[in-house]
């Protein structure tokens, strides 16, 4: 008589364990969304690491400013043409490497005089997160007087020899206010 209600008992939890053994048919849809929340919180820590990353390399500069294509997000320049926010802007790739509008605009909201820079860019040491000085290419931006000016100056770039996957950092530096010419008298 006791192997009875031990069968029964053993019945019970076999059918009770085949219940949970029936795929709940939620669960593949939230599979799905945790997948999707897991891509988006990696997307912003990417993002975070960049930003501290950026961050950290013009706390340390003592020439011009760094941008990060990866963090995207401006950055503060303290420069002789005043405070400047840096940003770079519509990054794509063209034939010969990458192209991008670097604007530059005065935070005090004067006009921005012409001057001249250097623009670098590379890669980031994977190890480090420090521009590697290897592989560096530099080029010369000189930006002309406009006939209405204004606090904002923006102008096309081209990072030769890159793609966004290698493109690690940005660096203008050595700006420097070119005079006016001065006006010719008849």
């Amino acid at each position: 008589m006791t192997k009875h209600p031990r069968l029964w008992l053993i019945g019970a939890t076999l059918l009770s364990l085949q219940g949970c053994a029936q795929q709940n048919p939620q669960l593949p849809e939230l599979k799905s969304e945790v997948g999707q929340l897991n891509q988006k919180l990696q997307r912003l820590t990417d993002l975070a690491v960049a930003l501290e990353q950026q961050t950290t390399l013009n706390r340390q500069s003592t020439n011009g400013v760094y941008l990060l294509p990866a963090a995207k997000s401006p950055a503060l320049l303290k420069s002789d043409l005043g405070e400047l926010t840096v940003t770079l802007l519509r990054v794509a790739p063209d034939a010969s490497g990458l192209q991008a509008v670097l604007e530059v605009k005065n935070n005090a909201g004067q006009p921005l005089p012409p001057f001249t820079a250097s623009l670098s860019w590379g890669q980031l040491d994977p190890v480090t997160g420090k521009p590697l000085t290897v592989d560096m290419q530099t080029q010369n931006i000189t930006v002309e007087p406009d006939l209405l000016p204004g606090p904002v100056k923006t102008f096309d770039v081209k990072f030769s020899q890159v793609t966004m996957e290698t493109l690690g950092f940005i660096h203008l530096h050595n700006m420097v206010a070119t005079p006016h010419p001065a006006p010719v008298q008849p």
